[in-house]
């Protein structure tokens, strides 16, 4: 895996996640409930702190988690819960070196039916049903990985240039029509339970 994302919007925090698999994942697992550009640039800040070039599965798995909790709570903060992330990236991995000799690469490697894909990237810890949906997303429309059936496996994620998440910023422009697609969802979101509310 060797291509450039713009996710981060960070050339050194973008570099790794384009090359990393395990960085990839992370970054997947990190985003929500902060901004996307502050979710995959967690990786690189996770692997500077840890003095690596890259996210390894077996060596955050054995990490001390107080350890590893404090390392994510360093000013800046890697998320707003860095506590609760951490437990989760370290569950991740676990199940990585688990099912996979560690090796996120492993997850997608091989598989040539896209339901099949959506259940394993369902099955690692802290992915449900819409992040696998996403992340398998990322994987087809920008890291290559596009067995039989992944765009209908992605569900509305996976149409062409519909702008509905991750998968589909390369740069500045497109990472705006995302984040205002994401706006009009929470509005529409907020206006259906207010007339929910008016309803009772």
């Amino acid at each position: 895996m060797d291509v450039t994302l713009h996710l981060a919007q960070d050339a050194n925090a973008d570099a790794l996640l384009g090359r990393s698999p395990l960085a990839a994942l992370t970054g997947m697992l990190l985003d929500q409930q902060i901004p996307m550009e502050w979710a995959f640039k967690g990786p690189r800040t996770i692997a500077d702190r840890l003095g690596t070039d890259d996210l390894d599965a077996h060596d955050i798995a054995a990490t001390d988690p107080e350890a590893f909790a404090a390392l994510l709570s360093e000013k800046p903060a890697v998320h707003r819960y860095p506590g609760s992330m951490a437990k989760r990236i370290q569950q991740l991995c676990q199940y990585l070196v688990d099912h996979y000799d560690g090796n996120a690469e492993l997850v997608w490697k091989g598989v040539d039916d896209g339901r099949e894909l959506l259940r394993r990237l369902e099955e690692l810890p802290g992915f449900g049903k819409q992040k696998a949906q996403i992340f398998l997303a990322l994987l087809g429309k920008q890291l290559g990985v596009r067995p039989i059936g992944w765009q209908e496996a992605a569900g509305s994620y996976g149409q062409p240039k519909s702008f509905r998440s991750v998968a589909d910023i390369t740069g500045p422009e497109s990472l705006a029509k995302v984040r205002a697609h994401k706006q009009e969802m929470k509005a529409a979101a907020k206006a259906e339970k207010q007339a929910k509310k008016q309803r009772t």
